[in-house]
């Protein structure tokens, strides 16, 4: 029995060493037609791996010939399902500079956009990636506007752009989580600066409001007055673009605590007594008063 077994494992070893040799034995011939064919055979099993070599190798045998494009694109083709993005890019991109009237140059084009974006990386890492794919990705829509992967470009340029609103609101809201509230209203509004748009605008606002708040709060007595008129301000921003706000509740209380710092009555029921008007006025009071302190 156990002899038995000792001999079906052998034959299986040797199946395997044979099967090895022959693959390896093929990737070093010369023989470009039964290599084309077994690359083709390779790549329909799903062994990209196998099937990108030998269609590497295939391209030194088959260049300037009929077969050339098709070795080439297959290659990309054969790195992108094995999800090498990084060198299937570098096929697709060969690939459309040397066959630009190829059948499969249109393919190719797509193809290399989609190893670009899926080659990007998190929003907390480095977006460098992200831009080189947004560019060439609006580069083809506007040369390709009729293509058959317009929805797709679409698709991956509101993702890659969602990313970089997430990075540019995360790393100003990192100076709030830091209690730096001065530097948190900054940030925060140096985002909406450079993009108006960004999708977190709701939550950049209500983090600007709060971090003029707690500034406020935070400060020696004869710099309250001044920095809570600037919540104020932030405030009235808010609720005048977004008065339904899921953080307008908040906001309301936040409001009130600053009016009675303010040395202002506010009643229970959290009816604001400090209209835009009253704050016009208020704060048009404040700048008269430190322009006779510096004078003094």
């Amino acid at each position: 029995m156990n002899l038995k077994r000792f001999l079906l494992a052998l034959t299986s070893v040797a199946a395997l060493v044979s099967c090895k040799s022959q693959y390896e034995t093929l990737l070093n011939s010369n023989d470009a037609d039964a290599k084309y064919q077994a690359a083709l055979e390779y790549f329909e099993l799903g062994k990209y791996a196998k099937s990108s070599a030998l269609f590497e190798s295939l391209s030194v045998l088959t260049n300037g010939t009929e077969r050339d494009d098709t070795v080439t694109f297959y290659w990309g083709l054969s790195n992108y399902l094995f999800k090498d993005y990084y060198t299937a890019e570098t096929n697709f991109d060969k690939f459309i500079e040397t066959f630009p009237r190829s059948p499969f140059s249109s393919e190719a084009r797509f193809l290399r956009l989609d190893c670009l974006y899926r080659s990007t990386l998190r929003y907390e890492l480095d977006q460098t990636p992200t831009y080189k794919a947004i560019n060439a990705i609006s580069e083809y829509i506007l040369e390709y506007p009729d293509n058959s992967h317009m929805q797709e470009c679409r698709d991956m340029l509101m993702d890659l752009n969602e990313r970089l609103d997430r990075k540019a609101y995360e790393n100003a809201k990192l100076y709030y989580k830091m209690e730096d509230y001065l530097a948190s209203r900054v940030a925060l509004r140096n985002v909406l600066k450079e993009d108006s748009e960004n999708i977190y605008r709701e939550d950049i606002l209500y983090y600007i409001a709060m971090s003029s708040y707690k500034y406020a709060s935070l400060s020696v007595p004869s710099k309250r007055k001044e920095r809570y008129l600037t919540f104020i301000d932030d405030y009235y921003n808010f609720i005048g673009e977004l008065p339904d706000s899921h953080y307008r509740r908040e906001l309301d209380n936040v409001y009130n605590r600053a009016q009675r710092a303010l040395g202002r009555n506010v009643a229970d029921s959290g009816e604001q007594e400090m209209t835009e008007k009253d704050f016009a006025k208020e704060r048009r009071k404040l700048i008269r008063e430190e322009r006779k302190s510096e004078k003094k």
